[in-house]
């Protein structure tokens, strides 16, 4: 097979570059950035890689933001490095390769892009998936190649601050994740996070498609809450307790007393002096009443007698 060939670094027309079928859209914040910066500087510092087909169409390798922000400055040409004799590999790993060292990406992405980089590797070095135990993790895992995944691996768990290992798993997240799941987690409206893409990268369908769809729906605040969710779900789960409103109100008003300071709590009985005297009042006369009658605690039946007696109280008369 021929090698990539670099014909020359030239100027081309930016309504001619095919950017169509990329890993990532590009992001607006990264545009306007980079806009910015050509605004201030006067000059593009980058030149774009495009390959040159057989048919003669140019098609963008690496460069997304660079080009769409072209286009929005209006400029007619870009610079580009073009190519030729590039496979459809060799041109998606350029890409991946660009985005991992240089691009800012959320950890979805970033997960998806070592996922893929992890499939074209193994694609491109048979030989590594061939072996097994032991030998497989270290050509799989050798951090002295440079065209290693584990080097990609170790870059991004520094980036990141967190472990190799926990790189590993994101990368076992982005490959599980199909090209709908992406899109819909990409959409979501909480950005996911390394712990989410961590909890994902343990589950797997059908339970995988309710935590992603969830997390999308904005259902859920993360993919731990979205897999308990998932389990209770389930048949024969837990049910869980129906809550007292009334006894929750009590807790959250004994809470309220309980954490006022002093004079907030005198404040609180003037103003409700009049509703707290009189609800004082129709307790003294239910307990008075629920001991004549022999009702024990049974409060209904002593404000039965009240109300008969008093009329009903504010709130009950508003009713």
């Amino acid at each position: 097979m021929n090698e990539p060939e670099l014909l020359k670094i030239d100027h081309v027309a930016v309504a001619e570059v095919d950017a169509r079928d990329r890993l990532r859209p590009v992001s607006e914040a990264g545009v306007e950035s980079l806009i910015a910066s050509i605004r201030e500087l006067g000059v593009m510092k980058d030149a774009i890689h495009v390959r040159r087909r057989k048919n003669g169409q140019l098609t963008l390798i690496a460069g997304g933001h660079r080009l769409e922000a072209a286009r929005r400055l209006g400029w007619e040409k870009i610079p580009a490095k073009i190519w030729a004799g590039v496979t459809d590999d060799w041109a998606r790993m350029m890409e991946l390769d660009d985005n991992l060292a240089g691009a800012e990406m959320d950890p979805l992405d970033t997960a998806v892009f070592l996922a893929h980089r992890k499939r074209l590797y193994e694609k491109l070095h048979p030989e590594t998936v061939a072996k097994t135990g032991a030998a497989l993790a270290a050509a799989r895992w050798n951090a002295a190649d440079i065209g290693s995944v584990a080097s990609f691996a170790t870059a991004t768990a520094q980036k990141f601050g967190m472990t190799e290992r926990h790189i590993r798993r994101m990368i076992a997240a982005g490959g599980m994740l199909h090209a709908g799941e992406i899109a819909r987690l990409r959409a979501a409206p909480r950005k996911i996070t390394l712990a989410d893409l961590q909890a994902l990268s343990k589950v797997s369908a059908p339970e995988r498609y309710h935590v992603v769809a969830a997390l999308a729906e904005g259902r859920v605040k993360s993919a731990a809450e979205g897999r308990r969710d998932w389990a209770s779900s389930q048949p024969g789960a837990p049910t869980a307790a129906v809550k007292d409103p009334v006894k929750e109100a009590l807790k959250a008003l004994s809470r309220a007393w309980d954490q006022a300071p002093e004079a907030a709590r005198m404040m609180f009985i003037a103003s409700h002096e009049p509703a707290l005297s009189s609800r004082l009042q129709r307790h003294r006369d239910g307990v008075i009443i629920n001991r004549k009658l022999g009702l024990d605690d049974d409060a209904d039946a002593a404000e039965k007698v009240i109300a008969t007696r008093f009329g009903p109280t504010s709130n009950e008369a508003a009713e």
